[in-house]
């Protein structure tokens, strides 16, 4: 067993999956750390991984000529840095940058998609799972929109 397969089946993004998901997702898994300031990925760049965050501060930023980096939003602990390698053309939408000393669980996008056209009901349930992720993320973003604009009214 994997020293991963422990932490994984206690993460909410993974909780409740069948052992043997565990057991592919922590094949594709391993622990990194991150220094405050330190980027982890650029808007632009191919999306081929994704994180899990175990400790620390993950700032999601969008560069604008007007402002420059713009936070969007701030993940933190048990949330997921990452669902572009999902989604074509596979390149990363926002920059991420750790904002404290971070440490997460890094997953290799490629391996994994690799183990779920395999198994489509793992494929299914990994992507029912990024799906709740995405939604929630629109969600925020549409709230802190229509908090902007009401205060520029």
């Amino acid at each position: 067993m994997s020293s991963l397969e422990p932490i994984l089946a206690t993460l909410p993004m993974f909780q409740g999956l069948k052992d043997e998901h565990i057991v592919l997702i922590a094949e594709c898994g391993r622990n990194v750390r991150f220094e405050a300031g330190d980027p982890i990925v650029r808007q632009g760049e191919a999306a081929d991984r994704f994180w899990v965050i175990r400790e620390g501060r993950v700032a999601l930023q969008l560069h604008t000529l007007e402002r420059g980096d713009v936070v969007v939003r701030t993940v933190g602990p048990n949330e997921v840095v990452g669902w572009s390698w999902l989604v074509p053309p596979y390149h990363w939408h926002l920059d991420a940058r750790a904002m404290t000393a971070t440490r997460a669980i890094e997953f290799d996008a490629r391996c994994l998609a690799g183990k779920f056209r395999n198994d489509y009901e793992f494929g299914f349930e990994l992507f029912r799972r990024f799906s709740e992720v995405i939604a929630e993320r629109l969600e925020a973003t549409g709230l802190q929109l229509l908090d902007v604009h009401g205060r520029e009214s």
